[in-house]
Parts: structure tokens; sequence; C-alpha cells
């Protein structure tokens, strides 16, 4: 690194480059250090104490200036000390619906024999810890996020002002840290869709499940050729016809053709409420997207591969 690059001020910010790696040391290259108020506060003190000490020769004033500056400066290398050597590893971080806050995991590790009081990490919110000698912790931050994609983990600051406050040290770290953020589930309860080709490749199909058997409240997922319509005109409630048979479960197809919306977010919404409408009430369901058809299934690792495909389409 040239003194061109050491001095960019982007250094001081944001920090060095993202590192591929899952680790990174602290060490004097990346931990800088500048008086805080409180310290620029006793430097003007002690450069007043000197002046007086100058001008009326006292010994017992020039004793008190040399005193605070020993202080002021031995204060540097223990401050500096207070990161220096930390190990931050990179964890995993889980994905989230546009909206809510993105957790980023931070393994810290001391590795020295000294212990590091009162550290403090910050994302957008600073957390306050301390580590024993040899000791290790886990930090979570958060940071709220917007849109659905891709989401990077902003510049992570590392900082102290032990042991006295005069100095303020601080490291930005970069990782290639980064979480899957889901669309926006709509606010409403909307039916899944009822396409033209129902029974058949897509829509709902329920196999073998042609005898009438009973009435059951309305749930989300129940198709709405189901709904007791008569009963609903007569104020007596929302309820679903209930067929037996040997068959298989229900089977829906959710269309991006076919959902409710005017833009691409809306719409990408609309899917979003029913995916998680469809794992909820235990139904196989299958995903038509423009670039995209995923066959009918259901639970965990299906769930979160529709609500993936969704986040990238």
């Amino acid at each position: 690194m040239n003194l061109k690059q050491r001095f960019q001020r982007s250094r001081f910010i944001a920090g060095e480059k993202p590192v591929n790696d899952d680790a990174i040391t602290l060490s004097h290259r990346r931990i800088f250090i500048l008086p805080t108020r409180r310290g620029l506060g006793l430097l003007l003190l002690i450069i007043i104490l000197l002046l007086i000490a100058f001008v009326y020769n006292n010994n017992l004033a020039y004793l008190l200036t040399f005193l605070l500056a020993s202080v002021f400066f031995i204060t540097i290398l223990h401050t500096f000390k207070s990161l220096a050597g930390l190990v931050i590893h990179a964890g995993q971080s889980n994905a989230v619906f546009a909206g809510e806050a993105a957790g980023f995991t931070l393994h810290i590790h001391n590795p020295n024999a000294i212990d590091r009081p009162h550290l403090q990490i910050k994302l957008t919110k600073p957390h306050s810890f301390t580590l024993p000698a040899d000791g290790k912790t886990t930090q979570t931050l958060y940071e709220l996020t917007q849109t659905r994609g891709w989401h990077n983990a902003g510049t992570i600051t590392v900082f102290s002002t032990y042991p006295l406050g005069i100095f303020h040290a601080w490291s930005p770290l970069r990782f290639t840290m980064k979480t899957l953020v889901y669309p926006k589930p709509s606010t409403l309860e909307l039916p899944f869709p009822e396409t033209p080709s129902d029974d058949t490749e897509l829509g709902m199909n329920h196999k073998g499940a042609d005898d009438f058997y009973g009435l059951q409240e309305y749930q989300a997922g129940d198709s709405i050729r189901h709904i007791h319509w008569k009963a609903f005109a007569k104020g007596q409630g929302l309820y679903s016809k209930q067929y037996s048979g040997t068959g298989t479960a229900a089977e829906v197809w959710l269309d991006y053709n076919y959902a409710a919306g005017h833009n691409v977010e809306e719409r990408l919404s609309c899917l979003c409420r029913w995916v998680i409408d469809a794992e909820r009430a235990d139904i196989r369901y299958g995903l038509v997207l423009p670039n995209l058809k995923l066959m009918p299934d259901r639970g965990s690792a299906h769930y979160h591969h529709c609500l993936e495909a969704l986040a990238l389409l």
C-alpha cells in the first residue's frame, strides 16, 4: 500500500475493501486513533500549564505539566491495545422479509492474556461488551431492509475509549456478508387463484375427493369453488365444503399471471402471501414465474426455495 492509499479518507470511515475471508485480525494498519473532546480539553490544559510554568519558572507547574502529559501519551498505547489483536469472524445471517431487520452475526475472539473491557461494536446502533483474556463472544448486529434481493452488510465499526475516555480508537470493517431479503408479504389474505386449467395442470387439484361429507369454517387455502355460498348469503358465516376420498391432498398452483397487483412488486407480494398461507395450510403448492416453474411440494425446503425464487426474480 502506497502513501496515497494509506491516507485515503475512505479507509478511516469505510475501512479496507471487503474481505473474502471470513476473519479479520485488528492490527496497526486497521486501527485508527484520535483524541476525544475530553482528550482535547486535557491537551489544552497541558499547553496552558506549560506556558504558566515557562512564564513563572515554577517547578511545581512543570511537574504537573509533565505528569499530565505522560498520562496523555501513555493512554494512547492503552487505548490502542484495547483493540489490537482481536480476531473477528463473520457468521451466518438468516433470510428475512422486506421491512424487517436483517441480523448479521460476528464471532469475536481475544487471543491475548489481557482483558478487553468496555469494547463497543456498531452497524447502525452501538453494542457494548467485555472480553476476558482468551475469551470469545458472539454479537448480532441488525440493519433494517427495504427491498427484496441480496442485502449486503454495511461497514461494521469496532471502537473503544478505554481507559480514560480521552482517546477514541476505532476500526471500520467490511465483510462479504449478505442476507437474502424476501418480498414483503401482502397484508391482505387473498384466496388462492382459480386458474383456467383447474383440476388439470394448474390450480387446485383434489384427486379422488368426490364425496361430500360436511362443512367447516373457511381457512386460508380453501378453494373458492368449495365455499358454501348459500350459507354465506344467509349470513350464517363463511364455510367450505369438505369432500372425502382416497386421493392425495389438495394441490394449488401459484401463478404470477394470476397474482393481484399493478406492478411486479405488488404481484410478488401477493405470491409471497400465498406461499406463506399454503405452507401454513399444509397443502402442496407449485410456483409459476415468468422464468421458473417449481413443481408442487410442501415442507421447509420447498417453502424457502419458493421464497428465494420470488426474492431473486
